[in-house]
């Protein structure tokens, strides 16, 4: 590969990390064919890429990374990178379910926000809540305490009335 080339991936790549919220580091040597089409597909689906680039290679794209040089400690063997751009745990999910059914398919490490994870924290960062599920439970307190608010004000109400009402008639008594 002629050096033009190897810094043209370079540059593509750093900037694709930059972008991302999390960046996964997978080895998938013994994967067929047909599996790796299958994984990069569920990748796709959840808006994940899936690059295949010469460690060496990566290795320089992620010198501007924050965490890129613990990341970079995971570059042995075959390497696969899994990119979120979205939700840092949604790659986290894919690797956990995919690798149950394909074992050839290992976690080295991921970088979210710059704090570095082991292989073997794939699974406490495979339940964790993805963007997604977060706002879906804020909207839904939010919307708790939107539809609870008519319920105080109308009690506080209720309990002013009848603190005015209480001291009319302690006037009238008076």
């Amino acid at each position: 590969m002629k050096r033009e080339k190897k810094e043209q991936i370079v540059k593509d790549v750093a900037e694709k990390l930059e972008k991302a919220q999390g960046i996964y580091l997978t080895e998938f040597q013994g994967l067929d064919v047909d599996k790796m089409a299958e994984l990069r597909s569920e990748f796709r689906k959840a808006g994940v890429e899936y690059r295949v680039v010469k460690n060496t290679l990566i290795k320089k794209a992620l010198e501007n990374v924050d965490g890129g040089d613990r990341l970079a400690e995971g570059l042995i063997n075959t390497t696969g990178m899994a990119i979120g751009y979205d939700d840092p745990v949604v790659p986290a999910k894919i690797i956990e379910k995919f690798g149950k059914s394909n074992e050839m398919l290992k976690f080295k490490m991921a970088a979210i926000d710059g704090a570095v994870f082991e292989a073997d924290k794939l699974k406490e960062l495979s339940k964790m809540l993805s963007k997604t599920e977060n706002i879906g439970r804020v909207a839904g307190l939010v919307n708790n305490v939107i539809s609870s608010v008519p319920m105080v004000v109308n009690a506080v109400t209720r309990d002013l009335v009848s603190v005015i009402d209480q001291i009319a008639k302690q006037k009238q008594g008076s």
